[in-house]
C-alpha cells in the first residue's frame, strides 16, 4: 500500500494541475478565463450573502460579466438609431411621390401656384437665394399645402430665420365663405375669455365705483381685409406639417413696432418684452409679417391698377385691393432705377392705430352706452379725435417718409430708406430693391 501512495498522489496532482490549466485557458472572444470568473463569482456570493444562490446563479454570473465592461464603455455615447438628417430625409420623401388616386385632367385650369423656379432665379440675382434644391422642395411642400387645404391661390412669402429652427412662410387667399366661419369662431373664443357677470354679488355687497376709464381696445380688421387680408401658413422644413397662423390684432402690431426680439422657432414660446406683447411667438410672427408686407411689397408704376369694388364712390373709403393692368408695357430696367416714382406700394399701409383703415374707438357699442357724454364735454371730446389718413394704395416710393440720400457708387442709390441696385447676370438684367 505504501508503494502505491506515491504514484497515485503524483497522478492526482497532475490531473488537478491539468484541470486548473484548463480553467485558466483564455477565451478567444472575451480574452477571459473561467478560473477568474468563478473566483469573482464566489467572492460576490460570499460578500452579498445572497439567499437561494442556486436559483439566481445565472443572474449573478451575468452581473459579474457586465461589471467588467461598465468602466471601459463609460466614456462612449450610444449613437441614435436615426440621425436628425435621416429623419428629415424620410419625412421629405413623401414630397416626391404622387398619390395614385389623383387623376390628371387635360383641361386648362388657372395656376394656383406661381413659378417658384423663376422666383428662385430672381432671388439669386438679388443675392438672397435659398438654393435651387431647397426651392424645389419648397415648391413641392406648397403643392401639398394647396391640395390638402384646397386653397384658391398660394405663394411663397419668404423665410424667417430663428435661433433653434427657421420658418418657411406661405401666403394664401381665404376660401369662399371661410372668412365668415373664422370670424364666428374668433368671436366665440373672445366671449369665453370674458369674466362672468358679478351683478348678483354687487347687489349684496356694493363696491365703490372707480372713476378710471381704461383705453378702449382697437377692434381687429375683418378677415379678408386690411392686415388680415391673407392667411399665412408656416413650417420648419419642407415636408413637415404646415401650421396656420392666427389673425393679427392692432395691439399686436403696435407693440411689435416697439420691441426687437429674436425668433426661437417655437410658435408656442412666450415673448418676454417691454412693453408686454399680447400673445406668443405665433402672434409676434404674424404681426411682423403684416408689417413687412405693408412696407416692402412694391411693383412698377402702372403694373397694377385700382380694383373695381362696390362702395368706392365715397371718398372716405380707400381702395384696399388692386388688379393687374393688362395694358402695362415693359420699361427698360436702367430707367426704372433712376427714380423712386417708377415704383409703387401695392399693399395697404398700416396706420399708427395698427389697422389699415381707421376706426373711431370713441363711439361705444350699444351694450356699453350706459353713460353718455353730454353738452360741451361731448363736443370737445369728439373734436380731439381726428381721423388718421395714411397713404393710399399704389402710392409711389418717392412719397415715403425718410431722409433723401444719394450714392451713385457701384450703380446703387439710397433714398427714403430704400437701396436701389441693378443686378447683372449674363444677358439678363433685373432691378433689386432692399428696404433698410
Amino acid at each position: 500500500i505504501r508503494t502505491m501512495e506515491g504514484p497515485l498522489e503524483n497522478r492526482g496532482n497532475t490531473e488537478a494541475a491539468n484541470f486548473k490549466a484548463l480553467l485558466m485557458k483564455d477565451s478567444t472572444k472575451s480574452k477571459r478565463n473561467l478560473y477568474d470568473h468563478l473566483t469573482q463569482l464566489l467572492t460576490k456570493v460570499m460578500d452579498e450573502h445572497t439567499n437561494n444562490v442556486v436559483d439566481v446563479i445565472e443572474e449573478i454570473s451575468h452581473d459579474v460579466k457586465r461589471d467588467l465592461f461598465n468602466g471601459i464603455q463609460s466614456s462612449l455615447r450610444d449613437l441614435p438609431q436615426f440621425t436628425a438628417a435621416e429623419l428629415l430625409t424620410e419625412q421629405q420623401r413623401t414630397l416626391f411621390y404622387q398619390p395614385d388616386d389623383i387623376i390628371q385632367e387635360d383641361k386648362m385650369v388657372e395656376t394656383v401656384l406661381p413659378n417658384v423656379n423663376e422666383i428662385g432665379f430672381y432671388l439669386e440675382q438679388a443675392e438672397v437665394g435659398l438654393g435651387r434644391e431647397e426651392m424645389q422642395r419648397i415648391f413641392l411642400a406648397l403643392k401639398n399645402l394647396v391640395d390638402s387645404e384646397q386653397l384658391p391661390r398660394c405663394r411663397l412669402w419668404g423665410k424667417i430665420f430663428g435661433i433653434e429652427s427657421n420658418y418657411i412662410v406661405a401666403e394664401a387667399e381665404y376660401r369662399e365663405g371661410e372668412e365668415d366661419q373664422e370670424s364666428i369662431e374668433e368671436n366665440l373664443v373672445e366671449e369665453e375669455r370674458k369674466p362672468e357677470s358679478l351683478e348678483d354679488e354687487a347687489e349684496i355687497n356694493p363696491l365703490p365705483q372707480s372713476i378710471y376709464k381704461s383705453h378702449l381696445d382697437v377692434p381687429k380688421e375683418a378677415i379678408g381685409t386690411g392686415a388680415n387680408k391673407f392667411a399665412y401658413y408656416v413650417c420648419k422644413e419642407p415636408g413637415l406639417p404646415w401650421i396656420k397662423l392666427p389673425t393679427v390684432s392692432p395691439a399686436q402690431i403696435t407693440i411689435a413696432r416697439q420691441i426687437r426680439k429674436f425668433f426661437t422657432g417655437k410658435l408656442n414660446s412666450s415673448v418676454e418684452s417691454y412693453p408686454p406683447f399680447p400673445g406668443n411667438e405665433a402672434n409676434y410672427l404674424r404681426a411682423q409679417i403684416a408689417r413687412i408686407s405693408a412696407g416692402t411689397h412694391v411693383s412698377p408704376n402702372g403694373f397694377y391698377q385700382a380694383g373695381d369694388e362696390e362702395g368706392d364712390e365715397e371718398d372716405d373709403i380707400p381702395h384696399d385691393s388692386c388688379e393687374v393692368n393688362p395694358n402695362f408695357e415693359d420699361v427698360q430696367a436702367s430707367l426704372m432705377v433712376e427714380s423712386l416714382s417708377s415704383w409703387v406700394h401695392h399693399v395697404q399701409h398700416i396706420l399708427q392705430q395698427g389697422r389699415c383703415t381707421w376706426v373711431n374707438i370713441a363711439v361705444k357699442p350699444a351694450d356699453d352706452s350706459n353713460e353718455e357724454i353730454e353738452g360741451d364735454e361731448k363736443e370737445e371730446y369728439l373734436d380731439e379725435v381726428e381721423p388718421e389718413i395714411g397713404p393710399s394704395l399704389l402710392t409711389p416710393l418717392s412719397q415715403d417718409a425718410g431722409q433723401n440720400l444719394h450714392n451713385s457708387k457701384k450703380k446703387k442709390k439710397k433714398a427714403y430708406g430704400w437701396v436701389l441696385k441693378i443686378g447683372e447676370a449674363f444677358q439678363n438684367i433685373c432691378q433689386v430693391f432692399r428696404k433698410n
